[in-house]
């Protein structure tokens, strides 16, 4: 299987199946001297990893992560030399034999159909690299990738699931990582309803959607490049890799298409140091592919978990239709554990355009 790479300058490429013995990722390109501790990357491991609520996975993946090659030690901080870092993160808590009765059935919803008659072949035993299990590895390369960019801050948060949606007016990114807030919400109000709501599809046997917004503020004006190297075009591409994910938004992203030009545009000022002031952010901090100095806001819409309990029609490879039931442990709702899945994704492409900006013009920008 080809294409397990993203990136041009930041380049990651992951390894791994679900129900292998390990997983991991291999990140070349990683400017040398930046200094960081494990704890860096497991702190976001940690927020992915499954088994955290009820309404997630119950499979127990410690994720704890090892890192193999490109850092020397100095005092209690690891150092890059400018070789490639790779990563490992071992699955301790496999159970392929949950999936034996469908070794042989196309799942409707899932990739098994389309990797089939790619390849095949395929890893019925959770998915193989189809599977979620993959992104861990996004996530400790996008953890790397945050600490590339000076200044750089991503954040993300669940805006909705299923047709619940927040409140903006209560938005507090303090809220997001707090001990009592299982959604990564900002909406500290939204947790009692989507709690209800998704102990009901849960116990329903089914599952639901989500979207998740990711922001990136500390990105420097005039990363990206017109026409073939767009910045927003790279982070729709990595937020679109993303298992379940079926659209991607940047700024007011479709709702532009129902606004005039004159409430679209995000007019200019200066500002009392001379610089730039925008007077709003429609176009999420990205205009003609470059960034503009503003936030970049990006939002991406997870499908429903296609394995589910309720009984779906299909066939199997035998040409045989049959009534498919997937038994084991999946998320109701694979958006809430997406979040620090797009934080990294984004950071990665912020990463990559910013090497390419330093090796196209220097030290210009802002």
């Amino acid at each position: 299987m080809s294409h397990n790479t993203f990136g041009h300058l930041f380049r990651v490429t992951t390894w791994g199946e679900s129900h292998g013995p390990a997983l991991g990722c291999v990140v070349d390109g990683c400017p040398p001297g930046i200094r960081f501790m494990a704890a860096d990357i497991q702190r976001d491991l940690d927020r992915r990893k499954p088994g955290q609520s009820r309404f997630v996975t119950q499979r127990k993946e410690p994720d704890a992560v090892r890192i193999l090659s490109g850092v020397i030690e100095e005092g209690d901080h690891l150092v890059t030399t400018g070789t490639p870092v790779a990563m490992q993160i071992d699955n301790v808590d496999q159970r392929s034999k949950d999936y034996g009765a469908i070794a042989r059935q196309y799942r409707p919803g899932h990739a098994d159909y389309a990797y089939d008659v790619k390849y095949g072949v395929r890893d019925h035993r959770g998915g193989g690299r189809s599977s979620a299990r993959e992104t861990a590895a996004r996530v400790a390369a996008g953890a790397l990738a945050r600490l590339v960019v000076p200044g750089l801050v991503v954040r993300g948060a669940l805006v909705s699931i299923g047709s619940k949606e927040i409140d903006r007016a209560n938005w507090d990114w303090d809220f997001v990582g707090h001990a009592d807030n299982p959604f990564f919400t900002p909406d500290a109000k939204s947790v009692p309803v989507f709690a209800d709501y998704l102990d009901g599809v849960r116990k329903a046997g089914s599952s639901i959607g989500a979207v998740v917004e990711i922001v990136a503020e500390g990105v420097p004006a005039g990363l990206g490049a017109p026409i073939y190297g767009k910045l927003d075009s790279d982070i729709a591409a990595n937020l679109m890799s993303i298992n379940a994910v079926k659209g991607v938004e940047i700024g007011e992203g479709f709702n532009a298409a129902r606004l005039s030009g004159e409430d679209n545009a995000d007019e200019m000022r200066i500002g009392v140091d001379g610089k730039p002031v925008f007077l709003s952010n429609h176009a999420g901090g990205i205009l003609g592919g470059i960034s503009t100095g503003q936030a970049i806001v990006a939002r991406f819409a997870v499908k429903p978990t296609s394995s589910i309990l309720n009984p779906r029609r299909s066939i199997d490879s035998a040409g045989n239709e049959v009534d498919v039931v997937t038994t084991g442990r999946h998320d109701p709702c694979v958006g809430i554990r997406a979040v620090p899945i797009g934080e990294a994704m984004v950071a990665c492409a912020v990463a990559d355009h910013y090497l390419r900006h330093r090796g196209q013009t220097g030290e210009r920008g802002s």
